[in-house]
């Protein structure tokens, strides 16, 4: 079965020069992927005649499917459908449809419909409009020696109404395409090449339609698993198994799938352990609790945490001795591991995590660079500690903080179950 490939054109100054994000490409390129049509190229293109005809062009040399978003205002920069006509050799007239839709959207608003917004109801003559409910801009649909242009306004909420409720069913009746399944394998507390290494010959014995890709991410490696069959329920099946079949050789480091994220897998444990957990945070100042707090029922286990950015604090607060931190500093393991302690005893909570670093991008010493950063596991019984050695940048060191608190919070009492504790 032929591939279907998609490209999506994105046309506007504003998107161009930054001043506005363009969010509908990633929106369009997720639905397109459900379908089983491949994305090979996106493309951002300004208010200019030459430029957006010379990318149409382009495109359907390249896609079977040209999806085309903005440019479809009332105004003189609004290029795409004087363009698309232009594309495709036609002239724009007067869509009675359109009309209609457009002068019950004015209606129901209250509003009167000048001149300059009956244009918005001219359309190429040889297209299929593309009704908009939330809009003043119709989309159009055009084929081409079996391929499709479609146009669409660039307002997000317009844009994936039209998809959702028109566009999308047109599509998979049009091109017919080959399922295609996705899964996400997520992985925590080992780096991409050490987990490439260790699945090497799981890898090597795949089958032909189903593909591995590395997904990295602060603290987190995902494997994403890409299925391709005339059978969705068949692909799943098959995917399944391949997942058991990856266990033996990573179990324990995978902590979730799809959209599992690591803060769910530790509030699971705890409820299911009856346990309750606390933070104490430095130089995370509040990410970790965020994080944890972001989960729906996390107040079923999480106590509470404090901030303990300064000195001070640590000690007047959170009851870590003085002593400990004039002779080992606040960035150091044994401050570290006091900060878990104390707020486990300090919050009555059954678990205690702590970060303690230097997120830069001052603050640094040669002993102590900026990205040195401790974090810490405790739980009565044992204390476990790890130091990371970071980079430069403060929010990613921040981002990756929280994700080696939360790493070693989850193999600890990961490491607990499978001990029989």
């Amino acid at each position: 079965m032929k591939q279907i490939k998609a490209e999506i054109i994105t046309i506007g100054d504003e998107i161009l020069y930054g001043q506005i994000v363009d969010t509908n490409s990633q929106w369009i390129c997720t639905h397109l992927d459900e379908l089983g049509i491949k994305i090979v190229r996106k493309v951002t293109i300004g208010d200019i005649e030459s430029h957006i005809l010379n990318s149409f062009s382009a495109a359907e040399k390249e896609a079977d499917l040209i999806l085309i978003t903005g440019g479809l205002g009332p105004t003189n920069d609004d290029l795409t459908k004087p363009c698309l006509a232009k594309y495709f050799n036609s002239k724009l007239v007067m869509h009675e449809e359109a009309l209609a839709q457009l002068k019950g959207f004015f209606d129901k608003r209250g509003f009167e419909l000048n001149d300059l917004n009956r244009k918005q109801a001219e359309l190429p003559d040889n297209c299929t409009m593309i009704p908009n409910p939330l809009g003043t801009a119709a989309g159009m649909w055009f084929e081409k020696g079996g391929k499709v242009f479609i146009s669409m306004p660039g307002v997000p909420h317009e844009m994936k109404n039209m998809m959702l409720e028109e566009l999308l069913p047109r599509v998979r009746e049009f091109f017919k395409p080959e399922e295609i399944i996705h899964k996400l394998i997520k992985t925590a507390g080992i780096g991409e090449s050490w987990l490439a290494e260790k699945i090497e010959d799981w890898e090597k014995t795949l089958p032909e339609h189903i593909k591995l890709a590395y997904l990295p991410s602060p603290g987190i490696v995902k494997l994403r698993l890409t299925g391709s069959g005339k059978s969705a329920e068949v692909l799943e099946n098959e995917i399944d198994a391949e997942i058991e079949r990856l266990k033996p050789y990573a179990g324990k480091y995978i902590f979730g799938y799809n959209k599992d994220t690591l803060e769910e897998a530790i509030g699971e444990i705890l409820k299911s352990r009856n346990q309750t957990l606390a933070v104490a945070e430095s130089c995370t100042g509040g990410f970790l609790s965020h994080q944890i707090t972001s989960i729906p029922g996390s107040s079923d286990y999480f106590k509470g945490g404090i901030i303990a950015y300064s000195n001070e604090i640590k000690v007047s607060q959170l009851g870590v001795l003085r002593d400990t931190i004039q002779k080992y500093g606040a960035v150091s393991e044994e401050t570290v591991a006091e900060m878990a302690n104390r707020v486990r005893e300090k919050y009555n909570a059954d678990i205690g995590i702590a970060t303690s670093g230097i997120a830069g991008p001052g603050g640094g010493t040669p002993e102590k660079p900026v990205g040195t950063v401790w974090i810490a596991y405790a739980d009565g019984e044992e204390t476990h500690t790890r130091k990371l050695q970071l980079v430069q940048d403060r929010l990613v060191n921040i981002r990756y903080s929280t994700v080696g608190a939360a790493t070693l919070a989850w193999k600890s009492l990961k490491q607990k179950i499978e001990n029989g504790v």
